[in-house]
């Protein structure tokens, strides 16, 4: 299906919000995936206060036994919407899309940098991606947006959309919510299997150095000095 034109870059903040409504309504919060052989990492660098609106995205993709990169593909672009909080999708989602469709081989499962369900209407960025692509998604994020915590459950509502799990020993927990075709069960077991001693689980942690290096690299090569 080809992707809408307003669900990449909707023309103002009252069509974002109709796009929202109409994407959270296609969210699947039950198993809908096949054998995970391939993994996916997505994370965007940016600054909400770069008036040039520039962002840096990365995809990963990891074999799922190994957890070796198998291919990175990184897209630097200015986003046309600016950042408003709730809509981070509308702002980062292009640059991602266009990594994806670059991509050799698409993950079976995609760990996104943000929030999925635990979001106010029910769109964070890994919903959000998850219903552009059609592609299982998890949200990993690193703080809470919507809810109150209860246990290690984040409730909405009286849903839980997210939970909080910890994959190193003091360090703050992570909030990881479904995504797209995945439960929450699948989606903290899923995490919890990529544990590497590290605070964030293996796609996230290699899609965010992935990112990062795009970004000081770009910013080392507008910085330097002009030749002679």
């Amino acid at each position: 299906m080809a992707i809408p034109e307003d669900w990449l870059e909707p023309v103002d903040l009252a069509t974002a919000k109709r796009v929202q409504a109409e994407m959270g309504e296609r969210v699947e919060t039950e198993d809908r995936f096949g054998a995970i052989n391939l993994l996916g990492g997505a994370d965007v660098s940016a600054s909400r206060f770069d008036p040039t609106r520039r962002v840096w995205a990365a995809l990963v993709t990891l074999d799922a036994g190994t957890l070796c990169v198998d291919e990175t593909v990184t897209e630097t672009r200015l986003a046309r919407f600016p950042y408003i909080p709730g809509y981070l999708g509308f702002r980062e989602s292009p640059a991602l899309a266009a990594a994806w469709s670059r991509l050799n081989r698409k993950p079976d499962l995609l760990f996104v940098d943000g929030q999925g369900i635990a979001h106010p209407r029910r769109l964070g960025i890994a919903s959000h991606l998850g219903v552009l692509l059609d592609v299982p998604t998890i949200g990993v994020a690193k703080s809470r947006l919507v809810g109150e915590v209860v246990g290690t459950r984040i409730m909405l509502r009286g849903e839980a959309v997210a939970a909080l799990v910890s994959l190193r020993a003091r360090s703050n927990p992570l909030h990881i919510s479904p995504g797209h075709r995945i439960s929450l069960e699948s989606a903290v077991a899923w995490v919890q299997r990529l544990a590497t001693g590290h605070k964030l689980p293996a796609p996230t942690r290699a899609a965010h150095f992935a990112a990062g290096a795009l970004r000081r690299a770009h910013l080392a090569e507008t910085m330097a000095p002009d030749g002679p």
